[in-house]
């Protein structure tokens, strides 16, 4: 097996649709949740980068994320410190949370931008059942033509 992460193994079970995300955090929105749909299918968020806002003032700026852990606790998590003569922007990967998920600006004033994608894995069955039915029609078109 090439890889241990749940979202690899999911990706040869069902099909993946991702959307862009993207929030802004500030002294005004000190806090941004990503709730899932109500749509009974497995939701991912994907954090990508995390930077700071050109405005931002030379403070250290403290981004946290508090989700649901294995033991059904919520405590946030600071995921970066960030501060813009030292380091205004990271890139993130393999960082992947499931909803609902809120991210906090801990200490700053921000403007801190978080950007990602929100994947949505749907199930594979039906995609296969309606590929099934298309290429029965097929043959059905194919088996009259050559009848006549």
């Amino acid at each position: 097996m090439s890889s241990s992460s749940p979202f690899s193994r999911l990706l040869s079970e069902e099909r993946p649709v991702a959307a862009l995300w993207g929030c802004q955090l500030n002294t005004g929105t000190r806090s941004c949740v990503v709730q899932e749909d109500d749509d009974f299918l497995e939701h991912l968020v994907l954090l990508r980068t995390i930077c700071l806002g050109a405005e931002a003032r030379d403070e250290l700026h403290v981004v946290a994320v508090d989700s649901k852990n294995t033991y059904g606790d919520h405590k946030p998590v600071p995921i970066a410190a960030l501060r813009t003569s030292v380091l205004p922007m990271i890139s993130l990967k393999g960082l992947e949370l499931v909803p609902p998920v809120t991210f906090v600006l801990k200490c700053g004033a921000g403007p801190v931008y978080l950007s990602g994608q929100h994947v949505t894995l749907e199930d594979d069955a039906k995609y296969e059942t309606h590929e099934e039915e298309l290429l029965e029609e097929d043959i059905g078109d194919e088996d009259d033509a050559r009848a006549s």
